[in-house]
């Protein structure tokens, strides 16, 4: 897939974050990236199925203090490249996966370990679920 089009995709999942809590979106910044490199999964020791899909890096907002102030943005890395190779061609599946992985590393933005952000996740897939 172009580059263009999964970016579209990450901009749309942005989109489909709860306004209340993407209001609270402040100096982050959103990258995609085609491979993560060996070093970078090394060096966070972070993987799923041995591969890293998406990563936050920067200050959770929860740990932010009354001092936080003219940084650089945090960021939000999104790996192209893995994502295809776990969700396969049908663009679908790619688009669901994206999805997935930005809201997933948005919730690490807001100070959610990975045990909070994986029982956010299957709230959030539970309402899907619902209003579909």
């Amino acid at each position: 897939m172009n580059k263009e089009i999964f970016e579209k995709m990450v901009t749309d999942a942005i989109i489909e974050v709860p306004k209340r809590l993407r209001k609270r979106i402040e100096n982050l910044a959103f990258v995609v990236e085609e491979d993560s490199r060996p070093a970078t999964i090394k060096e966070h020791g972070i993987n799923y199925r041995g591969m890293l899909l998406g990563l936050y890096q920067g200050i959770p907002l929860s740990k932010r203090g009354v001092n936080y102030g003219s940084v650089l943005p945090d960021k939000i890395t999104i790996f192209q490249k893995q994502i295809e190779q776990l969700a396969g061609t049908d663009p679908e599946n790619i688009r669901k996966l994206v999805r997935e992985v930005v809201h997933h590393e948005i919730g690490h933005y807001f100070g959610m370990d990975e045990t909070t952000v994986r029982k956010w996740e299957q709230k959030r897939r539970k309402n899907n679920k619902i209003k579909q």
